[in-house]
């Protein structure tokens, strides 16, 4: 049976003739060097040119990458040897090589050195580290020498292809060759070493159209691969997969299986002759150089053949043709998340076919290898063979003692304890197989479950998934394709109650959920669904929800899980093992939710380390048990935001002391607004110091001591406007000007005393004008101050009068009930209201306007004495001690005011033409000032 190799084109870059190849092991570059004397780097993702060297004028035959130095190492026709740093694109060294055209490059894997190989039937060998000295030259070939590799086995020993028809193998150290491998009729033009440690192998083409396969122990020809209609000038042992590569100049690359020759596949992308092909450890990408252009080709799959016994905890790998096994159980230390654990690797020997995939049998007692159209089945423990066959793909049963092969696309076999039960023949082909609790087969027309022992059709489902995983209870199950999977719940009553010749049941299954990732390898532990997707990362699936476990640098492919040590092991390609903790009694307790058992819940419960407990309480809240999660959140953050969310004022109150946030205060204050929990509001809006809030509740509820408490609060934190508007709603005027003065809006605070205080005008005009006057000394005297001109200022003896009348009425609290009987201050007419009362007797002019020249003293020294700690104290002091002296006498009602002349000094003569009437006063004027 003929190897399953995918084969992919990843690029294509067209280009001038392509005369080698190389491949970068970290960096996804492909190395190229022309014909025209140019050298590419493409990388082969993105599919673009990432650098380009312009190396001279004539062509550029070979050309390495040197990964630990940055280096491009560049041999051309010149003779000339160059070095460039990739990087930064500069020329480290450049030096004569040979006296003809340079052929072939190699790098050493370890030390300091290249090899070069020309046509002068020289190759040399060259130290970095020493400045480039030609440290051994190798004489011995008689023509040209067309490459030259390093034994992969043995760095000491490399290999050389001739024109004159031979292959030799030298070794560093000695300058004549161990020995020569004749056969080829024609000149050889490429040689490889065999990667695998079983084969002590190598590889050469020739002009002869030949590739021959020598043992360069026994130094034979084992066979000779025909079938290239040109010479042959590339040749390639795929150092992952079992394929020999031969590239010729009639335009193919030919793959052959590297046990048993057989010819496996050709690769024919028009381009003309093919000159060169380059593989790399640790990829699948083969990289090949055309006439016109170069390709870029995936072959087979990455994933490695590798299997590990959950049970056990033991892991067995193939590398190549070699079966190893790891126990787990012998690692000493703790394991770190993420790093890659030291493992002692024991071999258990060669496998007769070249293993592709490795599976275990659910119990561990058994494994199976498949490959090459073959399977053998292994005891476990020692490797013996216990059955074996011929398969395309093979599965297990979920009970161990059955499996299933695909011989073919339309047929599948089912065995019992190594027999074969049955063979039948799907109705819509078999394209793909897959093992469980119900044996599933593919087919272009969807996906169809069998039952185990009597093959009756359980369901059709219209699905071409790549992989199914069943849990262990056979429960659920995910259906994963090439761009989602689906999470299925099995109704094995459903089935057992159907009628006996019932198929395609229909309540088989049940869809739970479909996510939109893809699922690179998966496996359940309980009720949750553990898998690897396509951007590298580790996720659990629950009960809907999608946990992150670990972000990843590289692909990983999930091993299985270890409930004794609650740690979860993954491999890479390369076969480092690495583990992440992910803690069973997590997993057993959201399995109990999502089953709704909650009494096996809170016996998992005090198993749950509280660190992780946040975690658990996230996954109840999804599932919509808020209460559950408030008693097992930790986290305060977490429990605040329940305890809102379940309207538990006390819990979120405690929270919120702990936490003393301001914005937890608010949100509790708004809950507790809509729950009509008013005082706590106003604990909540004080502690948050949301004076808005406040204000707006003291008003809504007609509290006066709150605003009065919240007016000096807000004062003395400076919130002027809700200090103002507090002192404005309980009436004291005094208090609102102080503010108004104090924040340094004095016009504002003239035009509110104007309104409300009219016996304050005279001192605040008098700070206004020293103010404007400092600006400009025309426009502050331009200010009348309605004392000293009454007549600009009609009314304003009614107005102090008013004021006087209104004043006991502005100190008494009315209730917020009487508001509906209240009349607006808009509809009411002060003045004829005292001019009614002093008609009654209740408002006498004596106790009013009459004597208001004391009271204006008094409240004067009072607006002083409260403001003797601001800035403008000094100016508000002497301003009121201009306006209003010392002493002051009583006089008739028509001029409530005179001063004595001792002690002012006025002058009586001053014409009234000189009088400043603020009418007169240009604007033009002050602008200019």
């Amino acid at each position: 049976m003929p190897l399953r190799l995918d084969i992919k084109r990843k690029l294509t870059a067209r280009s001038d003739r392509v005369k080698s190849v190389d491949l970068h092991p970290t960096e996804p570059w492909m190395l190229c060097s022309l014909y025209q004397g140019n050298v590419n780097i493409w990388n082969h993702e993105t599919q673009t040119l990432v650098r380009t060297f312009e190396v001279c004028d004539v062509p550029v035959r070979a050309a390495k990458f040197v990964p630990r130095k940055n280096w491009v190492v560049t041999g051309s026709d010149d003779m000339q040897i160059r070095v460039f740093n990739y990087n930064t694109l500069e020329r480290v060294h450049s030096f004569e090589a040979h006296s003809d055209y340079v052929r072939c490059i190699a790098v050493h894997p370890t030390q300091p050195f290249v090899l070069t190989s020309g046509d002068d039937m020289l190759i040399k060998l060259w130290n970095w580290e020493k400045a480039w000295i030609s440290q051994q030259i190798f004489e011995g070939h008689t023509h040209y020498v067309m490459q030259v590799v390093f034994n992969p086995k043995d760095n000491n020993t490399f290999a050389s292809a001739s024109l004159d028809r031979t292959v030799k193998v030298w070794q560093l150290g000695s300058s004549t060759a161990n020995f020569t491998l004749e056969g080829h009729e024609k000149g050889v033009n490429c040689v490889d070493y065999y990667h695998g440690g079983d084969k002590p192998y190598l590889i050469s083409g020739a002009d002869d159209k030949y590739a021959k396969i020598w043992d360069y122990q026994n130094k034979t020809c084992v066979q000779t691969l025909e079938g290239h209609t040109q010479n042959i000038s590339a040749v390639s042992f795929h150092p992952e997969l079992p394929i020999v590569l031969t590239g010729s100049e009639d335009g193919t690359v030919r793959i052959w299986h590297a046990g048993t020759y057989r010819l496996e596949s050709s690769l024919n992308y028009g381009f003309e002759r093919i000159w060169t092909i380059a593989c790399m450890r640790g990829s699948n990408n083969v990289a090949i150089g055309y006439d016109e252009g170069s390709v870029m080709v995936k072959i087979g799959k990455e994933e490695p053949a590798v299997s590990m016994d959950s049970l056990g905890g033991k892991i067995v790998w193939a590398k190549h043709s070699e079966i190893q096994q790891v126990n787990l159980k012998a690692l000493g230390e703790e394991a770190q998340d993420g790093e890659r654990l030291p493992l002692a690797v024991k071999d258990m020997g060669s496998c007769e076919i070249y293993p592709q995939t490795i599976q275990h049998n659910p119990n561990g007692r058994f494994l199976v290898v498949c490959g090459d159209g073959e399977y053998i089945i292994y005891t476990s423990m020692a490797l013996r063979n216990k059955a074996f066959g011929q398969a395309s793909e093979f599965v297990w049963a979920a009970d161990s003692s059955q499996y299933a092969v695909r011989e073919s696309t339309t047929s599948v076999k089912v065995f019992k304890n190594f027999k074969e039960k049955k063979s039948f023949k799907p109705d819509f082909g078999a394209d793909g197989i897959f093992g469980g609790y119900l044996l599933g087969v593919s087919s272009g027309s969807g996906l169809s479950f069998f039952d185990w022992d009597t093959l009756k059709l359980i369901r059709r489902i219209d699905i071409q998934p790549t992989h199914v995983y069943w849990a262990e209870n056979a429960s659920l199950l995910a259906l994963a394709t090439s761009d989602q999977y689906f999470i299925l719940k099995y109704h094995a009553d459903a089935v057992a109650n159907a009628p006996e010749n019932a198929e395609d049941i229909e309540d088989a299954f049940e869809m739970v959920a479909e996510m939109t990732e893809v699922v690179k390898t998966g496996i359940w532990v309980g009720d949750c669904f553990i898998y690897t997707n396509s951007v590298n990362r580790i996720n659990y699936f629950v009960g809907g929800e999608v946990v992150t476990v670990s972000h990843l640098d590289r692909p990983m492919y999930l091993l299985g899980y270890v409930p004794r040590d609650n740690r979860l092991y993954l491999c890479d390609k390369e076969l480092s093992v690495v583990s992440y903790s992910l803690l069973l009694s997590v997993l057993e307790y959201q399995t109990a939710v999502m089953r709704k058992d909650f009494e096996t819940a809170d016996r998992v419960l005090p198993t749950v380390p509280k660190e992780h407990r946040t975690r658990v309480a996230h996954f109840l809240e999804k599932q919509g048990f808020k209460e559950q999660a408030l008693a097992v959140s930790t986290d305060p953050d977490h429990r605040f935001e329940l305890a809102l969310a379940l309207g538990d004022l006390s819990t979120a109150h405690s929270l919120a002391k702990e936490a003393n946030s301001q914005q937890k205060w608010r949100q509790l204050a708004s809950l507790a607004t809509q729950k009509g929990k008013l005082c706590l509001a106003q604990e909540c809006l004080h502690q948050a110091q949301d004076f808005g809030g406040l204000l707006l509740l003291a008003t809504s509820t007609g509290n006066a001591s709150m605003i009065e408490k919240l007016g000096a609060d807000a004062d003395e934190m400076g919130k002027n406007n809700i200090s103002f508007l507090s002192n404005f709603i309980l009436g004291d005027i005094d208090k609102c000007i102080e503010i108004l003065l104090k924040t340094d809006k004095i016009p504002e605070a003239a035009f509110f005393a104007r309104t409300y205080a009219p016996s304050k005008i005279s001192t605040i005009v008098q700070l206004w004008k020293e103010k404007l006057s400092a600006v400009s000394e025309k426009a502050g005297q331009s200010l009348a101050d309605p004392e000293q001109y009454e007549n600009l200022f009609p009314g304003y003896r009614e107005a102090l009068k008013v004021e006087q009348f209104l004043k006991e009425e502005n100190k008494k609290k009315i209730p917020a009930s009487a508001f509906p009987t209240v009349q607006s201050n808009m509809e009411r007419k002060p003045i004829e209201e005292m001019l009614a009362a002093e008609a009654s007797g209740k408002f006498s002019s004596s106790t009013g306007a009459s004597t208001s020249a004391e009271p204006e003293t008094q409240s004067n020294e009072a607006l002083l004495s409260r403001l003797q700690n601001l800035d403008i104290a000094g100016k508000i002091s002497a301003a009121v001690k201009t306006s209003v002296p010392e002493k002051v006498t009583k006089t008739s009602s028509s001029r409530p005011l005179t001063v004595d002349e001792d002690d002012i000094d006025l002058d009586l003569d001053l014409e009234i033409d000189d009088t400043i009437d603020t009418t007169d006063v240009n604007l033009d004027d002050i602008l200019e000032d």
